[in-house]
């Protein structure tokens, strides 16, 4: 995009990024707003149904649509109060802290084939990073409350944050080792094809994984059961006692922004992403092709459709987890410690060791791309270890690791993009 400003309309280079790097935030940022605009309505609706009521009924119609904004509107009316004990500066920040960490990782989160904000080859490693970031605003706001609640809310969230992280990390290695990146589109694009290519299918330890993953997801954006940082029956309302107004509403729009994003993660890390389970746009040839770079209108359509599909993914992972938050009880703090060192880092480590015996005895997969052989490859290999290669490479859905155009799979796939 930068170059079609510079080049179409005569926008200096530097300009043309800034540009499109505004472009780029505008766009992320709604996805949050517009994401929190519906979860939140979601959230009282599906709680009404579970709990055997409607929810809201009255506001933009009958179905309560504009309920959110009318709340929206309360909010950032209502008078915005801070203790006289708290620390002025850093209450007042730590509530960007947290809306800041989930707005950039989304950053690195792509919507389709080349639809992402920032393209990283370490993409999984840093959307992991910034979503631990995120816990920094509520201790932050704990710790500068100068309430004691608060603090110990604060607490119980650092607790839980840094202990979840490491089956959280175990279960994202495992997609990674299977298809040797961490480049979230290249992950994405080798799954493509029939459902039966997703990473859920790949073996049953993946199958087993994703349910722990979905687990550590769940515990590491604070939703119940596990959301001691807030646990009202003990704490008032923990971290959060203290605010009111728009700075309390920008805690919760993390908390929806941090949902999709660890729902979109477990998307393409398992569900092959923006690939719909039925390969139509490939079947009918208007996909791109891995390698492609001539920009053509049915391939946009298959773009915006891949776009459409990951979004679905991404909302059903979300309600999936409100439907958790009205089913089961909190957890005691001792309890969701335990779940975490005594049952998902368990899990998650015998998990690991199986897909490596799985890779390592080359066990057959249902799917019918072979990943061993759709791998993200950092350097050029030289003459003589492509002789020792026998030059007779197996391809999968157009793909060479080692092209000769000397470019890797991750340009190829961003050009074609």
């Amino acid at each position: 995009m930068a170059e079609f400003f510079h080049s179409q309309w005569g926008f200096p280079i530097s300009l043309a990024h800034v540009l499109v790097a505004l472009i780029h935030c505008f766009l992320l940022i709604n996805v949050i707003a517009g994401g929190a605009l519906v979860f939140i309505w979601m959230e009282r609706k599906i709680s009404g149904r579970i709990q055997d009521r409607l929810g809201p009924t009255r506001v933009g119609g009958k179905f309560g649509w504009l309920q959110t904004l009318a709340d929206g509107i309360k909010l950032i009316a209502k008078e915005d109060i801070m203790p006289d004990s708290a620390d002025p500066v850093l209450f007042r920040f730590a509530p960007y802290i947290s809306f800041a960490a989930s707005f950039s990782a989304l950053l690195a989160l792509p919507f389709a084939s080349g639809w992402v904000g920032q393209h990283l080859n370490t993409a999984v490693f840093f959307v992991l990073a910034i979503l631990g970031v995120e816990v920094f605003g509520v201790i932050l706001a704990g710790y500068a409350s100068g309430s004691k609640w608060s603090l110990f809310g604060g607490m119980r969230e650092a607790a839980q944050v840094v202990s979840y992280e490491v089956p959280l990390g175990l279960c994202v290695l495992i997609p990674v080792m299977i298809c040797g990146t961490m480049n979230l589109v290249t992950i994405a694009n080798m799954q493509r094809g029939l459902f039966t290519n997703w990473l859920i299918f790949h073996d049953p330890f993946t199958f087993i994984v994703f349910w722990v993953y979905f687990t550590c997801a769940m515990a590491s954006v604070n939703r119940a059961p596990f959301d001691l940082a807030e646990a009202e029956s003990e704490l008032v309302a923990g971290f959060h006692t203290e605010y009111s107004g728009l700075r309390w509403s920008i805690f919760f729009m993390a908390e929806y922004g941090s949902m999709f994003l660890v729902s979109g993660l477990a998307a393409i890390l398992f569900f092959g992403g923006w690939h719909g389970p039925l390969p139509v746009f490939e079947m009918i040839g208007w996909a791109y092709e891995p390698g492609e770079s001539t920009w053509h209108f049915t391939g946009y359509l298959a773009n915006l459709a891949g776009c459409a599909n990951f979004l679905f993914k991404g909302v059903v992972g979300v309600t999936v987890m409100m439907w958790v938050r009205w089913t089961l009880p909190r957890l005691r703090i001792d309890q969701v410690i335990a779940m975490c060192w005594k049952y998902c880092v368990p899990i998650a480590a015998v998990c690991f060791l199986g897909v490596l015996g799985w890779q390592y005895f080359q066990l057959p997969t249902p799917g019918s791309n072979d990943p061993a052989v759709i791998r993200e490859h950092w350097a050029q290999p030289s003459q003589g270890e492509a002789a020792d290669a026998g030059g007779d490479r197996p391809a999968v859905s157009g793909m060479d690791p080692w092209p000769a155009d000397g470019k890797t799979q991750t340009n190829r796939l961003v050009e074609g993009a």
